[in-house]
């Protein structure tokens, strides 16, 4: 159960650290100090209910057909070594920077309609949550709750520290060469997690 807790906690944490429309919008609130417990929420519920539906979907489904599993494990292996590798390049490529714009506030219902947007409108969160999570988990059974409970906890540290910390973080995030670091760790734990998956796969640890 710890196992399978920790690997979803890292699981998670990777795909929602990589840079994105959603992540950036939550550091900017942070920054202006507007509306920053709204957006967590939103974002936190929004992953947990994708989380939970992705995780218990796939649990499901892997019972009535049980070769799905170590289709479905060794596809998100690939996935992670793919995504991997391109946070491997964008930190090749470099360039990413935030810089906190001076705006106007904005109503608690036009940021509360924006981040939802940016959430439920962006296909990527269904792969990542619905699909890949939702895989992954399978090859920890017995234990998807505890890898469910894994990757929402990843989730609710993440955005809670990017929309609280994000005061803090400026300075640092201001410098593109922070974002390169952040990539390559970022691509270093998919690359290591695909890495597990693989070997346990191998060895006939597969559900």
């Amino acid at each position: 159960m710890l196992s399978a807790a920790v690997s979803g906690f890292l699981s998670g944490l990777s795909l929602i650290a990589a840079i994105g429309a959603q992540n950036a919008f939550v550091l900017r609130q942070g920054l202006r100090q507007q509306h920053v417990g709204l957006v967590v929420v939103i974002c936190f519920l929004s992953d947990a209910a994708l989380i939970i539906a992705g995780v218990a979907g796939f649990s499901s489904v892997a019972q009535r057909v049980p070769w799905l599993t170590p289709v479905m494990l060794w596809a998100g292996v690939a996935f992670l070594l793919a995504y991997g590798a391109l946070r491997f390049r964008a930190a090749w490529q470099g360039g990413e920077a935030l810089i906190a714009a001076n705006a106007a506030p904005q109503s608690r219902r036009r940021v509360a309609l924006t981040v939802l947007a940016l959430t439920w409108l962006n296909p990527h969160v269904y792969v990542d949550t619905l699909a890949l999570l939702g895989a992954l988990s399978t090859h920890y059974a017995p234990y998807q709750t505890g890898f469910a409970v894994g990757a929402v906890a990843a989730s609710a540290v993440f955005f809670s520290a990017l929309g609280y910390g994000a005061r803090r973080l400026a300075p640092i995030l201001a410098r593109p060469r922070a974002w390169t670091v952040l990539e390559i760790m970022i691509g270093l734990v998919m690359w290591a997690i695909a890495a597990s998956l693989a070997v346990q796969a191998l060895s006939g640890g597969t559900a």
